[in-house]
């Protein structure tokens, strides 16, 4: 199985890959993305130190069924041994399709320990860390990178050459540098001048937020991948979307609201399910509401009570009194159109 993915990347199909997102890109998130069209789905990041201590929290993120192949598991860390530990174990104990390094989160209470994208203030301790893991499992290790730490080392074709030569066998670019966070525009030609430098396939991530853009940065980079982040939020036919893109093909629109709900509630009984104590997800999923209700009329005041629910029913009974209230707002709407229809 773990070759599928590779060979996904050697062709000309440009596969598309669900982000690795902490708090989002849960289990049932990837099995909703992957029906809609996702063809790789990675894990949330999880951190050695937690997986060699066997901290349940941590284990518990590596859990995955079946129906999510093929996916990866994305794990950080800046002690290249306990990375080693922490990928033989994962490959023993879970047997995902690959193992990703996490070299690009920009979060404060990882990068204070030199995790995600601190290491990228240390190009030959990132090699360390990719020669162990990769040492340490026969799955093939990738990694995930952003441009450079600030924009006095940003070199991402440089951090992509250091990362291929220690055994990454593909690359995912996210064009900002951890100073930028998520701010600004995410460089494209980045992601050109990475896959110019490498011989490994390179995936592009950063700022696809339709079908089209997925397009888009194909053809402004020659990217082997497509990764997903913020677009997939609330919103996971945009792989539909970008596959039809893709292929040359009409991109279809979104799902309506009725049909936008039903998606939504299958996706929270999916998460309760999966988490074990219902009032706890349900709140856990209170931010996936805030997305899924998103651009709508009177959305403010939906999420406002949303963000308080604490289980299934109070989330499907919200939804519905705002239908029902959306249909009532319509047909008074229409009901004068029709009578002036008749009188004219």
């Amino acid at each position: 199985m773990t070759s599928d993915v590779l060979v996904l990347l050697g062709g000309g199909y440009t596969p598309l890959y669900l982000a690795p997102q902490a708090g989002v890109s849960e289990s049932p998130f990837r099995r909703l993305c992957r029906r809609f069209g996702a063809d790789v789905v990675v894990s949330e990041f999880v951190s050695a130190d937690g997986i060699c201590r066997g901290n349940e929290r941590s284990l518990g993120y590596l859990r995955f069924a079946e129906e999510e192949r093929p996916i990866g598991v994305q794990i950080f860390g800046s002690d290249p041994a306990m990375m080693a530990d922490a990928a033989a174990y994962v490959h023993e104990a879970f047997g995902p399709d690959f193992i990703d390094i996490n070299f690009g989160c920009p979060v404060k209470k990882v990068v204070k320990r030199n995790g995600g994208s601190g290491c990228l203030k240390d190009l030959d301790l990132v090699a360390r860390i990719i020669r162990s893991v990769a040492d340490a499992t026969t799955m093939p290790t990738t990694v995930k990178i952003r441009s450079g730490f600030d924009e006095s080392s940003r070199d991402p074709a440089r951090i992509g050459q250091v990362c291929e030569d220690a055994g990454a066998r593909a690359i995912t670019l996210h064009p900002r540098t951890r100073a930028d966070m998520y701010s600004g525009v995410a460089r494209w030609d980045e992601i050109r001048a990475l896959k110019q430098a490498v011989r490994i396939p390179v995936i592009g991530n950063g700022d696809i937020r339709k079908g089209e853009d997925a397009a888009r940065m194909r053809e402004a980079t020659g990217c082997d991948g497509i990764m997903v982040a913020r677009g997939s939020h609330g919103d996971p036919w945009i792989f539909t979307q970008a596959r039809a893109a893709l292929d040359g093909k009409e991109v279809p629109p979104d799902p309506g609201v009725e049909e936008r709900f039903r998606i939504c509630l299958e996706h929270a009984e999916n998460a309760v399910a999966f988490g074990g104590d219902p009032e706890k997800a349900a709140r856990e999923f209170r931010k996936h509401l805030g997305w899924y209700t998103k651009g709508l009329r009177g959305g403010k005041g939906l999420r406002q009570k949303l963000f308080e629910v604490t289980s299934i029913a109070q989330m499907r009974e919200l939804l519905g009194q705002y239908l029902e209230r959306e249909a009532a707002a319509e047909s008074e709407v229409w009901e004068p159109l029709a009578a002036q229809a008749v009188l004219c």
